[in-house]
């Protein structure tokens, strides 16, 4: 009796503390009652953590394909054939020119005679371009552009800039394939974000509906909590916090699913790889984007919840 006195002289003297405790207890008292419900619980934790294993998978892999293109975008190069008369210290020049660009990665000349020797080297017509006695092509520069996903005019702009250089005699640039490598990221960044929106709206919905039959199953007890005073943001808690441990458990669980993909994909992945001569691994989710799968499994959570009892409770008012 004294330390039921003592706990309400506490409440009484820090209601700060005693609200923090108050919520504390609701949201033990809720995990509990998920457990009791244990079938029903597991199966909403599983239908959730599915719809969201889904765009996370294929965020993952878009992930990885995107690491991969790096590698492509080094065939995004823009050639610079220059003029027939431009010596090679002027060249050079042009190099160290070229470097200052903001928009170019690297430059490298390639020397005209560098470039006969490896075009007899390929070609099988060395004796004919022996016969000629003068090198009949010019230095060329070769200048790695940096490739900006969301302009990929900017390649463009960077094309027509360096055209107009004197030294210059001819540009080239296949913007085709480096537009259509990026279109295909585009469309499937897009998908992933469709596809991610209907599978929140799915989790929305299957929160909800577990929600809604949680508060029809204790409509008795929200009659009675009523009738002694409880006002609906008292009744209302509890369900939230449900629907927060829905959330958390699924999101958990989906990072679970997905990291067990990658590791049943990262043997056969990295055998193909070998065989291209490369060192290519799986990526899974780092741990701050698995936060952010585990943090919008919890707003996703609460939120189905939230509209679930605000729609609900009012209903059910005592006789």
């Amino acid at each position: 009796m004294a330390k039921f006195e003592s706990s309400n002289q506490v409440a009484r003297n820090s209601p700060v503390k005693a609200y923090f405790i108050h919520h504390i207890r609701t949201l033990i008292s809720s995990l509990g009652f998920l457990t009791r419900n244990g079938l029903s619980t597991v199966m909403t934790m599983t239908v959730i953590a599915i719809a969201l294993a889904l765009p996370s998978g294929l965020y993952v892999f878009l992930t990885n394909i995107s690491h991969v293109s790096v590698g492509w975008d080094n065939s995004a190069q823009i050639s610079l054939f220059l003029k027939s008369d431009v010596t090679e210290k002027q060249a050079q020049q042009l190099v160290k020119k070229l470097n200052l660009y903001e928009d170019i990665k690297t430059v490298k000349l390639i020397h005209k005679d560098d470039a006969l020797e490896e075009f007899q080297r390929i070609s099988g017509f060395g004796e004919a371009l022996e016969s000629l006695g003068k090198n009949p092509l010019p230095h060329v520069i070769a200048a790695q552009p940096k490739i900006d996903p969301q302009r990929a005019d900017k390649i463009q702009h960077l094309l027509k800039e360096l055209r107009n250089l004197k030294e210059v005699d001819i540009a080239q640039l296949d913007l085709q394939w480096v537009k259509r490598l990026y279109s295909m990221l585009e469309i499937a960044h897009r998908g992933i974000w469709v596809i991610s929106v209907l599978l929140a709206l799915a989790v929305l919905l299957v929160v909800g509906n577990t929600i809604r039959l949680d508060i029809q199953n204790r409509r008795a007890e929200i009659e009675v909590t009523k009738l002694i005073g409880a006002t609906n943001a008292f009744i209302r808690r509890p369900f939230l916090y449900s629907g927060l441990w829905y959330g958390l458990s699924g999101g958990v669980l989906a990072w679970i699913l997905t990291s067990i993909s990658i590791g049943l994909m990262e043997n056969s992945v990295e055998q193909l790889a070998s065989l291209y001569n490369s060192g290519f691994q799986l990526q899974g989710l780092y741990f701050n984007e698995a936060m952010t799968l585990i943090g919008f499994s919890c707003s996703l959570g609460l939120l189905g919840s939230w509209i679930a009892v605000s729609r609900h409770l009012h209903e059910i008012e005592p006789s």
